[in-house]
């Protein structure tokens, strides 16, 4: 398996470049979060030993278990999943940036518990521009004000936003929900709050994340192309 997932990665590092490079981008702009969910630990060390910088996990209880298996592995834990705020206090310790902040709630438990250990955690707020009612995130009129809320705590840093697309099967129909983050990150950017930036936008995934980076990602999230196919117990 450990050829096979250094040949994955090669290949998406590769397509990461040129999608880059396509559109006048620098490649290392853009990041790599290799969604390592419900795949074992033993993948996860493979991957990194494979050039895997940033680890993207979606379920709290699998992603402690990996992080004590793991501990002292030269990698970057990212949370990309639903967090519930009574998960919080799991999430902070372990997670050097939490992709998925949707409400005032979520983001004053993370400042409550980032203080405890005298942590400025980094998050993306989640937006859910497609507005399909599957999918967590503010819409794209209340991630403003949200923005506005969050920044106001002491231990909470926004980076920029995160968001889901609609499937489609032809990626360049996602186009025009990217190319809306970046619109509103934009605005938020020009508005000068204190305490954050726009310099992240999580979005595009193993389907799209070329159309993604087209339309300015810096944070693409592919699993299944790294790891292969998921199975769901």
């Amino acid at each position: 398996m450990t050829n096979e997932i250094r040949q994955n990665l090669t290949e998406i590092q590769d397509r990461i470049t040129r999608a880059a490079k396509q559109c006048g981008r620098a490649p290392e702009s853009v990041r790599l979060v290799a969604v390592s969910k419900t795949k074992p630990a033993k993948m996860l060390k493979e991957a990194v030993e494979a050039g895997a910088t940033i680890l993207g996990e979606n379920y709290i209880q699998e992603a402690l278990e990996k992080t004590a298996e793991l501990a002292g592995l030269d990698v970057a834990w990212h949370f990309i999943g639903h967090l519930q705020s009574n998960k919080a206090k799991y999430a902070v310790p372990h997670f050097s940036l939490i992709h998925s902040v949707d409400s005032l709630k979520l983001a004053r438990e993370i400042d409550k518990q980032a203080a405890k250990i005298n942590k400025i955690q980094d998050i993306l707020v989640q937006v859910n521009i497609s507005g399909e009612a599957t999918k967590s995130g503010a819409t794209d009129q209340e991630a403003v004000e949200l923005v506005e809320e969050i920044a106001r705590l002491e231990n909470v840093r926004i980076k920029g936003l995160m968001t889901m697309p609609p499937y489609f099967d032809d990626p360049d129909r996602a186009k025009p929900f990217f190319r809306q983050l970046k619109e509103l990150a934009g605005e938020i950017r020009s508005r000068g709050i204190a305490n954050v930036s726009m310099n992240e936008l999580s979005m595009g995934m193993t389907g799209d994340f070329e159309a993604a980076i087209e339309e300015g990602a810096t944070l693409v999230r592919v699993g299944t192309a790294i790891f292969g196919a998921r199975s769901y117990q």
